[in-house]
């Protein structure tokens, strides 16, 4: 088996690019909740950070170099606007951990014309309130379905 430290590290790794694949892996392996929590926010501020300050960079250097045009007027791109336009910042950035990955959620505010203090800052609200409910809910799916 992993040693305890090994397993906190793949919580971090893990929810670095899929949020709710952190706690779950952490409920498990039985791992303490709060060293889960801890480790899936900062797995996901890890990526927001990144993304944040070189996202916009990064995305227009696979352009150039894959040669990629993506459709601009598709259905999901306009769900997208219509979710910035209603909820702003705040609101992607609070669904982001749930709906997108933080890759993904992260993107779409840089994108969208998100302020990268306001984004670091929102995403932290969302990545502590998401992680708590997430791991908790993990913990007790975990318990009920192979522990009783």
């Amino acid at each position: 088996m992993l040693p305890d430290l090994m397993k906190y590290i793949m919580v971090y790794l893990i929810s670095m690019f899929k949020f709710v694949g952190g706690p779950a892996f952490g409920a498990a392996y039985d791992l303490n909740l709060a060293g889960t929590a801890t480790m899936t926010i900062l797995g996901m501020m890890t990526t927001v950070t990144i993304i944040s300050f070189f996202g916009i960079r990064l995305r227009v250097w696979i352009q150039k170099k894959y040669k990629y045009q993506r459709k601009i007027f598709t259905k999901r791109n306009r769900r997208i606007v219509k979710i910035w336009r209603a909820y702003g910042e705040f609101g992607v950035s609070f669904f982001t951990p749930i709906l997108f990955s933080p890759v993904i959620g992260t993107m779409i505010v840089t994108i969208l014309g998100g302020k990268r203090k306001r984004v670091i800052g929102y995403m932290l609200i969302s990545a502590v309130f998401w992680a708590l409910v997430v791991a908790s809910l993990s913990d007790l799916l975990f318990d009920i379905l192979f522990r009783l």
